[in-house]
């Protein structure tokens, strides 16, 4: 079957839904307040590619390509990144929310993360190097055994980072932030 492609078009308002969409490829273009929670996207390429205001809650991703994608104002409650085609990948999300995700064991080098709620979510093994989470939550997030050297965490906060378990040359912590880094220790910072 023959993909299906896309070139710099706009889809506004549309429901997928619980729907099934596969062997398509999207290049420069814009998906605004559409709706694809548990949606099936399987297989399917997206390259300069912006999803705006979108409700992608629970969609399966497996074998996605998703190379200079840009996620602003989403809703992404457990989606597993994990099993996405990594070959050539590149996101950032701002002003997203990112309960329950799965970024476990990708590639995701200089990956911003602009005023997120990234709750519960797991990074195991996950290579962050040169990344920033600016001014986002990660309460209950998971680091264990990532690279999360030369991160910016100055202005994240709720994080529960264990130093002696991941990679943090050149992290960067704002003072306020020291406690995330210590509460393995059960240290009393006052």
């Amino acid at each position: 079957m023959a993909k299906v492609v896309h070139l710099q078009k706009t889809f506004d308002k549309i429901d997928y839904s619980a729907q099934k969409l596969s062997d398509r490829e999207f290049q420069d273009c814009i998906f605004k307040n559409c709706d694809f929670s548990n949606s099936i996207l399987s297989g399917n390429e997206f390259t300069d590619c912006t999803f705006d205001t979108c409700n992608l809650s629970m969609v399966k991703l497996d074998k996605t390509k998703l190379n200079e994608v840009h996620f602003i104002g989403c809703k992404l409650m457990g989606v597993d990144f994990s099993n996405i085609n990594a070959f050539i990948l590149s996101m950032s999300f701002k002003n997203c929310m990112l309960h329950f995700a799965n970024f476990s064991r990708l590639k995701l080098k200089k990956t911003e993360f602009e005023e997120c709620s990234i709750k519960e979510a797991n990074f195991s093994e996950t290579d962050l190097k040169g990344s920033a989470f600016h001014r986002c939550d990660l309460e209950r997030t998971v680091f264990e055994r990532s690279n999360l050297e030369s991160v910016d965490f100055r202005t994240a906060y709720n994080f529960n980072i264990d130093p002696e378990s991941n990679l943090m040359k050149k992290a960067r912590f704002s003072s306020s932030g020291l406690e995330g880094l210590l509460i393995r220790h059960q240290l009393l910072i006052d």
